[in-house]
């Protein structure tokens, strides 16, 4: 078998680097290894290639910048882990607030228990003190 490599020709509009060319088809490639379905029909059968061939006939979209930044932020809130995360820190934080809510009448009972015998010694001596 013969490989061929041609430099690969692709529009400096959309991509300013052949260093984003190959960052924006390693994260497609990995993509399609994950089971992403291919958005072109190709005779390829490695996922590197298939990725380029997509990024150079304009399949894909790449963002760049300030756009790349946002998509990714808002990409991260869509992830199920991110969003069962959040539920779960939810559920804590409610179940933290209720043993708090215990703990806290606890204390209170605790506290006018105290006071209530510290008032009864105080009159118990009073009552001493008077007669």
């Amino acid at each position: 078998m013969d490989i061929i490599s041609l430099p690969i020709e692709f529009e400096k509009k959309k991509l300013d680097s052949r260093y984003r060319l190959v960052i924006a088809a390693a994260m497609r490639a990995k993509d399609l290894s994950q089971g992403a379905r291919p958005k072109i029909e190709s005779k390829a059968k490695k996922h590197t290639t298939v990725a380029l061939q997509e990024i150079i006939s304009n399949s894909v979209n790449i963002l760049t910048g300030e756009a790349a930044i946002n998509a990714e932020e808002r990409a991260k809130k869509l992830i199920p882990e991110y969003m069962m995360d959040e539920a779960k820190q939810k559920e804590t934080l409610h179940e933290n607030l209720t043993e708090l809510e215990k703990d806290l009448k606890v204390y209170l009972h605790e506290k006018s228990e105290q006071f209530s015998t510290q008032r009864k010694k105080d009159d118990f001596l009073r009552e001493e003190g008077s007669k």
